[in-house]
């Protein structure tokens, strides 16, 4: 039994990776993973060659079940769904995706802006994107974790890359950078100074917060760095009264993003997407139920 752990623990980061950037849920993505180590421990391995692959094979396809059963419940879920934040170490410079071994780092870089593009593909093509764009995995192995031939593979992972290029924003991906510009935004609203706020936001910049019905959040996109800066000083005016408020800039999937708590409990998230210097995505998470991993710590 402890080879039979050990083997599954070697490669238990990349599977929760795998899982989570396809499902966009710390808790459904532990369970998938849970599932592929009850199915990894009760299977017969002797004709396993590959336990990496065969793994990634097994919480791909559990992951695909439970997309389509969560894609369901999100038509009737009140408000704009953003993905659950998750809390990681920072991470100077990630690899390029062409090392299944070193995959597991980059994994952890999918920011929330791309998890929220990565929702408008079907269930197979962000499948094929996650293994084969972010993952690096070879055609082949993602081929068999999807069931599909090769050439499907291929022309899947064809659409989802241009899919996504065509809807990712711009970023600047400079850590300095990002940190710099959250630390302005965060001092500006909690300062409620909304001349600090509109030198900090793009023209365009859009705001998207998710209460899921359980917190209050705007039940549309904000749009227009105006409305966006009134929205944000709302919001830490609301929060400025609570008791034990504690304010943070953390990182959250792979980026510096501010999170706040009180009275020890996550109250919400916020990240931001930077280009050019200037924040051009606020993505706000207050739904509690998206908030209670953040008690655990940093995902390693």
């Amino acid at each position: 039994m402890t080879d039979v752990l050990g083997v599954f623990d070697r490669h238990r980061r990349l599977l929760f990776s795998v899982a989570y950037q396809m499902l966009g849920s710390v808790a459904d993505a532990e369970d998938a993973v849970q599932d592929a180590w009850l199915r990894w421990s009760a299977d017969d391995r002797d004709d396993v060659a590959d336990p990496r692959a065969y793994l990634v094979r097994v919480v791909t396809r559990l992951a695909l079940d439970r997309l389509d059963s969560a894609r369901a419940r999100r038509e009737s879920y009140v408000g704009p769904w953003l993905p659950e934040p998750l809390l990681t170490h920072p991470v100077a410079a990630a690899p390029a995706p062409t090392d299944p071994t070193t995959a597991a780092e980059l994994g952890e870089q999918v920011s929330m802006a791309l998890l929220v593009v990565l929702e408008t593909l079907s269930p197979a093509e962000r499948a094929v994107f996650v293994l084969r764009e972010v993952f690096g995995l070879p055609v082949a192995e993602a081929a068999a974790a999807l069931g599909r031939s090769e050439s499907a593979v291929r022309q899947m992972a064809h659409r989802a890359r241009e899919h996504v290029q065509a809807r990712r924003p711009r970023f600047d991906a400079d850590r300095g950078v990002q940190r710099a510009v959250t630390e302005r935004f965060l001092a500006a609203c909690a300062g409620g100074d909304l001349d600090a706020l509109l030198a900090a936001l793009a023209p365009d910049a859009v705001l998207i917060s998710d209460g899921g019905g359980k917190a209050r959040a705007a039940l549309r996109p904000i749009t227009g760095a105006e409305r966006v800066a009134r929205f944000a000083v709302g919001i830490a005016g609301q929060g400025m009264a609570l008791p034990g408020l504690r304010i943070e800039i953390a990182d959250l999937n792979g980026a510096p993003a501010v999170v706040v708590w009180a009275d020890g409990e996550p109250l919400m998230t916020m990240s931001l997407v930077v280009a050019d210097g200037l924040v051009t995505q606020v993505l706000v998470v207050r739904n509690p139920d998206k908030l209670a991993g953040l008690s655990a710590g940093p995902c390693d």
